[in-house]
């Protein structure tokens, strides 16, 4: 696509003049347009349109998110600093307009919208949803763990009971099976069209999707260059909402902050995130554009210790760290207070929440009495990897954690991964200590424990921790009825992740993007993406 006339080039050249202005002006058409388009610049677009494909990164869950719908999403409400947020309690309508659960609490029959239909104008059935649902099941990695977290585990659960009746039927009670309908997997397809560009060797047609988009969502992409920029329009026959005020996305790819910052902050753009916290600290003070910061629900930045190998096998060795960590300089150089310290808590854990402080502190005095008591009071030699696509924070982080512990006689060498290759090798789970983050998109402490913690070792335990305790405790957590069975089931394994850590909290970071003045309806979702549906100006 092309800007007014401007080709790549000179968009570019445009944007990386200091100041300059972007070429969007110049044509009177788009100027007329300006009002419904959203002008976005991103460090790094989509790299895939197929969510459930392997190796897609966080940008490709916001085009699910506007370009597919799912049967039910979740209502809205105002957070006490005045942000608009999803409801995670809440659930509302989407594809399907309304739901039951079977008095015996053993199914939930879903009514889709009757007038609902896919971007190419074929109307949505129940064998859309089922179709889709089975291929999320089915697929593996990510998606099917996802799916497992609802207890949703096999294509037989999901019914057909006629073209706009649609039945899972439950394996057991989960109260967070409907929840997990409403994030960003199960989104629905078209069926027809995608199975035309299936194969024996891909039933699920990922080879097409990765490049295709067969969506009925309130968006439908008009063009994708990959490393460059995406274009959504607006389908006007979208159904499962208010039709959105925004007719049109232009999404550029700007590796430089920077650049990016200079944008907004001339008013040439609309929308961006992805800067440094110094960098938001700064765009607060200075007060030329609108910042919304969110702490992240159920996130955490930590330091992972690989639980089965030496060194950090050693519970006494994983103590030490934690007692090492310099969480306040963390905390101050290189978050810049952008976030919520997860360190210094009580000694005894007593609220049902998570994320929560942990009690250590820094005390080198102690974590070097703990490494002599694990057997290593002459020293040691370690690695600790980080993201280098994180590294604005994530390298003066490692940088502060490799000073301290090399004050209590562990050499550590930093192990910068880019960032193409992080996520396959933290699921190698060969790394003695690794920097990372995890969100869950379910506010609850049993399903951050269950995905990070849990003996059935999913891809995100990469201290790859298994306790049977722990595993009995996160499952009287997701399944018991009982209120009081509940809370102490929460309290005993947070309390038994102190104890053992497997890993060591530093900070719930906050989401901060930033907008131009005059743009409006930004509302924070638990995938940190932005829900175009929502934006207006002026």
């Amino acid at each position: 696509m092309s800007f007014g006339g401007f080709g790549r080039r000179n968009f570019l050249k445009g944007m990386l003049g200091a100041g300059a202005a972007l070429p969007f002006g110049v044509n009177p058409a788009f100027s007329q347009s300006r009002a419904e388009t959203l002008l976005v610049v991103q460090e790094l677009g989509p790299n895939s349109l197929d969510m459930h494909g392997v190796g897609s990164n966080q940008t490709v869950n916001g085009l699910s998110w506007n370009c597919y719908d799912r049967l039910l999403s979740y209502a809205a409400k105002t957070l006490p600093d005045g942000t608009p947020s999803y409801d995670r309690g809440t659930l509302a309508p989407e594809l399907a307009e309304s739901w039951q659960v079977a008095s015996d609490g053993m199914s939930c029959t879903f009514n889709l919208r009757k007038d609902a239909t896919f971007h190419n104008g074929a109307p949505v059935t129940a064998r859309d949803v089922k179709w889709s649902f089975d291929r999320a099941v089915k697929v593996g990695g990510f998606p099917t763990f996802q799916m497992s977290a609802g207890s949703l585990l096999d294509p037989e659960q999901f019914v057909v009971v006629d073209d706009h009746t649609f039945r899972i039927d439950y394996v057991r009670k989960d109260k967070m099976l409907l929840f997990n309908v409403a994030v960003v997997v199960p989104f629905v397809i078209n069926s027809e069209l995608a199975k035309k560009h299936a194969t024996e060797a891909d039933p699920w047609a990922m080879n097409w999707l990765r490049n295709n988009e067969a969506g009925g969502g309130a968006y439908r992409i008009e063009s994708w260059k990959p490393g460059t920029e995406t274009v959504l329009a607006r389908f006007d026959g979208w159904k499962s909402g208010p039709l959105p005020k925004i007719r049109r996305i232009i999404a550029r790819d700007v590796p430089s902050a920077g650049t990016r910052r200079a944008l907004l902050e001339k008013g040439d753009v609309d929308f961006s995130t992805g800067f440094a916290p110094k960098d938001f600290d700064q765009l607060i003070k200075d007060g030329k554009v609108q910042v919304s910061g969110v702490p992240i629900p159920n996130c955490l930045w930590y330091v992972a210790l690989n639980t089965a190998k030496p060194p950090f096998d050693n519970v006494k060795l994983r103590q030490a760290i934690a007692y090492a960590m310099p969480y306040e300089q963390i905390q101050n150089a290189a978050f810049f207070g952008r976030a919520v310290p997860m360190y210094g808590g009580s000694a005894t854990v007593e609220k049902v929440t998570w994320p929560q402080a942990f009690p250590y502190v820094t005390d080198l005095d102690k974590a070097k009495a703990l490494v002599a008591e694990a057997g290593f009071a002459q020293g040691l030699e370690t690695t600790l990897g980080f993201d280098t696509g994180t590294a604005t924070v994530g390298e003066p982080t490692a940088t502060l954690i490799a000073e301290n512990l090399g004050q209590i006689g562990i050499k550590v060498t930093l192990d910068k991964i880019p960032g193409a290759n992080w996520r396959s090798t933290l699921n190698k789970k060969e790394l003695p200590m690794a920097l990372n983050r995890f969100s869950g998109w379910l506010d609850y402490p049993e399903y951050y424990f269950y995905w990070n913690f849990h003996g059935n070792n999913s891809i995100f335990n990469i201290s790859a921790y298994r306790n049977p305790q722990m595993d009995a405790l996160i499952d009287k957590a997701r399944f018991t009825e009982d209120p009081a069975e509940y809370d102490a089931a929460v309290r005993a394994f947070v309390t038994l992740s102190v104890q053992e850590v497997p890993v060591v909290p530093l900070n719930q970071p906050i989401h901060d993007v930033a907008l131009k003045k005059g743009v409006g309806g930004y509302q924070f979702w638990f995938h940190r993406e932005p829900d175009y549906r929502q934006f207006a100006k002026g």
